[in-house]
C-alpha cells in the first residue's frame, strides 16, 4: 500500500480547493494547479469538518474493519 508523503488535512483541503478552481470540476481554471498551490490553506476548515464526520464509521465502513483503528487513524490525522 502507497502511504502519503502530506499530511491528510492538506490533501483533502487541496481537493477542496481543486474541485472548486479547476475546469476539471466545478471551477474555472484550465490550468488550477498554481492556484491550487496558493490557495489551498484557505480550505483547511473545511478539510477538518470533513474528518470530523469520518470519526463515526457508517455501517459499512464497520463491517469493513476494525472501528478502534480507524477512530485512531482518523484522531491522528486531526492531530488529536
Amino acid at each position: 500500500m502507497d502511504i502519503a508523503t502530506t499530511p491528510a488535512i492538506e490533501r483533502i483541503a487541496r481537493v477542496l480547493a481543486g474541485q472548486r478552481l479547476s475546469a476539471n470540476a466545478d471551477g474555472e481554471d484550465a490550468h488550477a494547479a498554481d492556484a491550487v498551490d496558493s490557495t489551498w490553506r484557505e480550505f483547511e476548515g473545511d478539510a477538518v469538518a470533513v474528518l470530523k464526520v469520518l470519526r463515526e464509521p457508517d455501517e459499512a465502513m464497520e463491517r469493513a474493519g476494525d472501528i478502534a483503528v480507524w477512530q485512531r487513524m482518523i484522531a491522528a490525522a486531526l492531530g488529536e
